[in-house]
C-alpha cells in the first residue's frame, strides 16, 4: 500500500505540470487563434496569405519537431552565429531565448501549435454563419464590432464547441510530447518506476489520470453544448 501511495504521489506530480502545460496553452492560444482566424480572413491579400502559409507549415509538421526546434534551435544560432561573426545584438537575443527553461519552451510551442489548429476552427465558425445575418445588422444600424460580438459569436460558440472540444482532448494527451525536452510530466514519472524499480505498472497507471480527466471534459462540453441548443441552425 505504501508503494502504491508512492507512485500515486509521483504520477500525480507529473500530471500537476501537464495540467499546468494543458492550461497555460489554453490561457494563450484560444484567443490567439480568434486573433489569427481574422487574418486568415482578411481582405488584405498579403497578411492573408502569410498567416495562411504559417498555419499550413505549423499544422503540416509534427509537434515534437517544433518543440525541438524551440527548445534547441536558439543555442544552435547561437553557436552558427558566433562563427559566422554576426552582429552582437542577434547574439545576445538569441542566447536570451537559449536561455528558456523547458517549461516554457514547451508552454511557447504548444501555444503557436494549437493557436493554428484553434484559428482554423475558429474561421470555419465564423464563415459558416449566413452573410444575411450581418446584412440585417447593418439595416438595424449596428456597427461591424456590435454585430460581431451580439449576433455571431455566440452562433459561432455553439457550431465550434464539437470540434474545439476534440482538439481539447487531444491537447490533454498530446502534454507527454513534452518530455522530449525534459519537462517532468505524468509518462516521465510512471516511466521512472521500470528504470528504478523494473515495475512497469505505474506507466499504465498514467492512463487512469488521463481517462478520468478527459471523462471530466467529456461532460463539461456535453454540459456546454446542452446549454447552446437553444441556439437553433
Amino acid at each position: 500500500m505504501n508503494y502504491f501511495l508512492e507512485v500515486t504521489l509521483q504520477l500525480w506530480e507529473g500530471f500537476a505540470v501537464a495540467l499546468e502545460l494543458f492550461a497555460l496553452t489554453l490561457l494563450f492560444s484560444l484567443p490567439g487563434g480568434l486573433i489569427l482566424s481574422f487574418g486568415s480572413m482578411s481582405r488584405f491579400a498579403p497578411l492573408k496569405w502569410l498567416v495562411k502559409v504559417f498555419v499550413w507549415i505549423i499544422r503540416g509538421t509534427p509537434l515534437m519537431l517544433q518543440l525541438v526546434i524551440i527548445y534547441f534551435g536558439p543555442g544552435l544560432l547561437v553557436t552558427w552565429a558566433g562563427r559566422a561573426g554576426v552582429d552582437n545584438f542577434f547574439i545576445d537575443w538569441m542566447a536570451a531565448l537559449n536561455s528558456m527553461d523547458a517549461m516554457v519552451s514547451a508552454v511557447l510551442a504548444f501555444s503557436i501549435n494549437y493557436t493554428c489548429y484553434f484559428s482554423e476552427i475558429y474561421r470555419g465558425g465564423i464563415e459558416s454563419v449566413s452573410r444575411g445575418q450581418y446584412e440585417a445588422g447593418q439595416v438595424l444600424g449596428m456597427t461591424k464590432p456590435q454585430i460581431f460580438f451580439r449576433v455571431v459569436l455566440l452562433q459561432v460558440i455553439k457550431r465550434i464547441v464539437p470540434p474545439m472540444s476534440n482538439e481539447i482532448i487531444t491537447l490533454v494527451k498530446d502534454t507527454s510530447l513534452a518530455r522530449v525536452i525534459t519537462v517532468y510530466e505524468i509518462i516521465w514519472a510512471g516511466q521512472k518506476f521500470i528504470k528504478l524499480d523494473g515495475v512497469i505498472w505505474p506507466l499504465f497507471y498514467t492512463g487512469v489520470f488521463y481517462l478520468v480527466f478527459n471523462g471530466l471534459l467529456t461532460l463539461l462540453f456535453g454540459y456546454i453544448e446542452k446549454k447552446l441548443s437553444y441556439f437553433k441552425s
